[in-house]
């Protein structure tokens, strides 16, 4: 029997309220790819904080053993010595830094006092050649593409001498070239045995990648399944614990008259001093999901942030929202014109991490809580449970900081947000993006009842089958234009992909 690289035996880990891990055991042979699947809250997170030494031993039950040998880790620094690395979704790089700075950021080379920046350029040049990466080592990372950023993880996680790398969601921002060239460095380090544990939502990777998957779900271990015995639908039932039939729920409704109608609308960026939507004609109807397609940069959200008042710069054309002209400069504008937007970057635009549920879902709609001017707290904890159980929140209670919640339940509390300010229009840029399958399936179903009590839905997302699966109608952006529309039945992946990389509607 070929040894264990990792074996993770009986982990059980309780936060106030809550069990987030109850006996998870599972191995990973040496020199595997291993993915970790799970509905968000699943657990993998805190599994991996516990191996990388964020809960250091004390903090859980249960025993973890390298090559066969017991450890117990308490520090990050303790774990990385042992041959643990992880790279969250998060990337944790200095961008004012150059590539060899956040290389050896916390090596003793960068702690010295003097620190010989030839000998630092020299060594990171010479991993970033093994791992195939043609970057000046003296180029700042804010500089690099997401893609080429996520590999400098990679870099300075292997000048650790890893032999057990952890990725959670490594591909959630890239794009399709930058995950092609992440799998196949992935697989080159497999060849030379390093052990690769993968946390990933997008099955087909997990599919491409894994040999073997772990399933975890409500924080118990469901069972570790060779690759080649498992397909996509049988992983999503063995994480949800039920069969999804349907992975887009659309159903079908009565799409009444236009609540939005944007008529040669461009918009000129003050900071990139350039113009980046040109002549944009479009509506969108009352009930109707109108899903925004197109390539990375094509200026999809771009678009939408603008027409709702997020970006500084000189608009052209009309915008007519319920049969009225709105001049829209700023936010709070377009919010009270019936406007709402989810943003791509929940944590960043959508949320005050370090306040309650109850606080963050009341935000857009503090007129609702109100009494004399000043916030009533039982009225507000009132409204928020009604709108949170209609989202079907996951958490102990609404006092809880929205940070402690898993990605799906995050969004929801977004949704809960601006839901609760009963919106005309719905705007949801990448509403699904780091999202498990189960997640996704509600919040699908969030929309489809929304849509059902007449908001018009846009749905701007870089998943093809996500926007061809909830969608009535599809627009297609290139290079700031719209490019082609479709209706659901005219819609294929071919005829998007032709329009949205510059060829004509076919």
């Amino acid at each position: 029997m070929e040894a264990y690289a990792l074996q993770m035996q009986g982990i059980t880990k309780e936060f106030p309220g809550v069990k987030a891990l109850n006996n998870v055991t599972f191995s990973i042979h040496k020199g595997e790819i291993h993915a970790l699947c799970g509905e968000n809250g699943a657990g993998k997170s805190t599994l991996m904080k516990i191996l990388s030494g964020v809960y250091p031993s004390g903090t859980y039950s249960g025993k973890i053993l390298i090559n066969g040998n017991e450890v117990s880790f308490k520090s990050i620094k303790e774990s990385q010595e042992a041959g643990v690395s992880i790279i969250y979704q998060e990337l944790a790089l200095v961008g004012e830094m150059t590539v060899a700075e956040n290389i050896f950021l916390s090596h003793d080379l960068m702690r010295r006092k003097f620190i010989d920046w030839d000998k630092i350029n020299s060594e990171a040049k010479q991993w970033l050649s093994a791992i195939g990466l043609d970057i000046n080592p003296e180029t700042k990372v804010n500089q690099l593409t997401v893609g080429k950023q996520q590999l400098i993880e990679i870099t300075k996680a292997l000048t650790h001498h890893t032999d057990i790398l952890i990725l959670d969601e490594p591909t959630a921002a890239l794009t399709e070239s930058d995950v092609e060239i992440l799998k196949g460095l992935l697989l080159d380090l497999k060849a030379k045995g390093v052990t690769c544990i993968y946390i990933s939502h997008k099955l087909g990777e997990v599919m491409d990648l894994a040999d073997n998957v772990t399933i975890l779900r409500d924080g118990q271990t469901i069972g570790t399944y060779p690759i080649e015995e498992m397909t996509e639908d049988k992983i999503i039932a063995k994480m949800v614990g039920r069969e999804l039939t349907e992975l887009f729920p659309y159903e079908p409704r009565q799409i009444g008259g236009a609540v939005l109608e944007v008529d040669h609308y461009s918009f000129y960026d003050k900071h990139a001093q350039k113009s980046i939507i040109k002549n944009a004609t479009f509506n969108l109807k009352k009930g109707e999901i109108l899903g925004i397609s197109g390539l990375m940069g094509a200026g999809r959200t771009e678009l939408f942030t603008s027409i709702f008042g997020g970006l500084e710069g000189k608009k052209e054309g009309r915008i007519v929202i319920d049969g009225k002209e709105e001049k829209i400069q700023k936010p709070a504008d377009a919010i009270q014109a019936g406007l709402a937007y989810v943003s791509e970057d929940r944590k960043r635009y959508g949320l005050v991490l370090g306040m309650s549920i109850a606080k963050n879902s009341t935000l857009v709609a503090l007129n609702k809580v109100l009494k004399f001017k000043v916030i009533d707290n039982a009225l507000e904890v009132k409204r928020s449970e009604e709108i949170t159980k209609k989202m079907k929140l996951k958490a102990p209670n609404l006092e809880v900081k929205v940070s402690q919640l898993s990605g799906g339940n995050q969004q929801k509390v977004v949704l809960s947000k601006w839901i609760l300010n009963n919106p005309k229009i719905l705007i949801l840029d990448e509403p699904t993006r780091g999202i498990d399958v189960g997640a996704k399936y509600e919040i699908y179903k969030i929309i489809n009842e929304l849509a059902e009590q007449g908001v018009g839905i846009v749905i701007i997302s870089s998943e093809l089958p996500e926007v061809l699966g909830m969608s009535d109608r599809i627009l297609v952006m290139s290079e700031g234009e719209i490019k082609g529309e479709f209706t659901r039945n005219e819609a294929t992946q071919e005829k998007i992909m032709a329009c949205a990389t510059g060829g004509r509607k076919l």
